[in-house]
């Protein structure tokens, strides 16, 4: 079983449009209203491949109803904190060539009651699961060593722990040692504080954060693929895409994949690979099946190309 801790969850409405004209009325040509939050996405993944998951985050107000009722439809068990606030509602914009503009709403502040009984919540869960995956940003309310404190109370149970955030978030929790923290290149570069610019660059600011605390680094490198530095070595993959429909949600996809897998090694980033570039290929925030994945296009190196450009990130921040 794959916990997941989404601390500021979403429900997020995708327009499929034309094209994206500033100050004009736009007709879509298909809509959807899915899940979100990073870590509710890791849920969703997890689910869709017939693993057993637990997503414990805050929900409150009608939208909160509606998230919570959406999981359990897709048989996903939710460990729901009430809050007085009212859950998010992020609202995204796709065009033909999978160009994506979003909206992401700030979501509710959480008291320090609530706070608190997130981390319980979360702790209570962890002992029974194999992985805790803990992503996205952090809703206003929580200090931003919350996510620090959620790693030393894993811990503690003995669970694993898998880290997806970014700024001080991330950073105040490499102290506690995260199993596995997972970066993309606008995040890497932000951890160690400079631009990189090829994929030994990125390798070496992944080192740098195992210095630092992390026990295993996996980086999304946007087109260029994604980089795994753990404990049995330095791992490079790539995986094809025909064409890119919608990417919100596939770093998580990712994750998933990756924790479903075992969460270590090359066989973890093979799996990464597939569920990433399979979810980049469908609409809105949907999450691939069994189906939908072609483990044998993915390749994994041990031998990569260091000198190799990264793409400039898009879409980098934490959703």
């Amino acid at each position: 079983m794959i916990l997941t801790v989404t601390p500021n969850p979403s429900l997020d409405r995708a327009y499929e449009i034309p094209a994206l004209e500033r100050g004009a009325v736009l007709r879509a040509g298909g809509d959807r209203v899915d899940p979100g939050g990073k870590g509710v996405n890791v849920s969703r993944a997890v689910a869709a491949a017939g693993h057993r998951t637990t997503a414990v985050m805050p929900l409150g107000g009608p939208e909160g109803a509606l998230l919570e009722q959406l999981l359990t439809d897709q048989g996903i068990d939710v460990a729901a904190v009430p809050v007085t606030g009212r859950t998010r509602v992020n609202v995204s914009a796709v065009e033909p060539d999978g160009t994506l503009t979003k909206l992401n709403a700030a979501g509710p502040e959480l008291t320090a009651a609530e706070s608190e009984a997130l981390l319980e919540a979360a702790g209570e869960h962890a002992a029974a699961a194999s992985w805790t995956a803990c992503c996205g940003s952090l809703p206003r309310g929580l200090d931003d060593d919350w996510y620090a404190r959620l790693v030393a109370r894993t811990h503690r149970s003995g669970a694993r722990i898998a880290l997806d955030t970014s700024g001080p978030a991330l950073l105040l929790a490499l102290a506690e040692r995260p199993d596995v923290i997972k970066p993309n290149a606008e995040e890497l570069a932000a951890a160690v504080g400079r631009d990189l610019a090829t994929l030994g660059e990125a390798a070496k600011a992944a080192e740098e954060l195992r210095a630092a605390g992390a026990r295993a680094v996996l980086a999304s490198l946007g087109a260029a693929g994604q980089l795994l530095v753990d404990d049995t070595g330095l791992y490079f993959g790539t995986a094809p895409v025909a064409a890119v429909r919608s990417d919100v949600g596939a770093g998580d996809a990712s994750l998933a994949g990756f924790l479903a897998t075992g969460g270590r090694g090359p066989a973890a980033l093979a799996a990464a690979l597939a569920h990433g570039a399979a979810a980049v290929q469908l609409p809105g925030s949907s999450m691939p099946t069994p189906a939908d994945l072609r483990p044998d296009a993915v390749t994994v190196t041990t031998d990569p190309p260091l000198d190799l450009p990264l793409p400039r990130p898009v879409n980098g921040a934490v959703r």
